[in-house]
């Protein structure tokens, strides 16, 4: 079964950190770019960061830009999002996607083939 599964998430303090995991399982990470995006309540899905199929080239928006950071880890099929000085407007469930891609570069938006089910980051005191 072709998968991606998120994890990491849960409830910090302002500007404390999270890392969360975006895992493969039925395929091989390494020739997909990923996205990251985030939903909040009563708000629209927004791309916020995505790597490309080598790790060499990332995007972030200016939201997240400093703060989150992209990396993958292709011996472990996972791509990870390093999330620090968390704001109480970061709180939203995350989601990664994959899409098929030859090109070491990506960016955040575009179509996807394959998404997790989220994984829900509340920041509040």
């Amino acid at each position: 079964q072709l998968q991606l599964v998120e994890s990491g998430g849960g409830l910090v303090q302002p500007g404390g950190s999270l890392r969360l995991s975006c895992a493969a399982s039925g395929f091989i990470l390494d020739d997909y770019a990923i996205r990251w995006f985030r939903q909040a309540p009563g708000k629209e899905r927004e791309g916020i960061s995505c790597i490309g199929r080598s790790g060499a080239g990332t995007n972030y928006v200016d939201s997240v830009k400093g703060r989150f950071t992209i990396f993958r880890d292709n011996a472990k099929n996972t791509v990870y999002l390093q999330m620090n000085s968390l704001k109480p407007e970061d709180t939203a469930v995350y989601y990664c996607a994959a899409r098929r891609s030859l090109q070491t570069m990506c960016v955040i938006g575009g179509k996807n083939d394959y998404w997790g089910q989220g994984t829900q980051v509340t920041v509040s005191s």
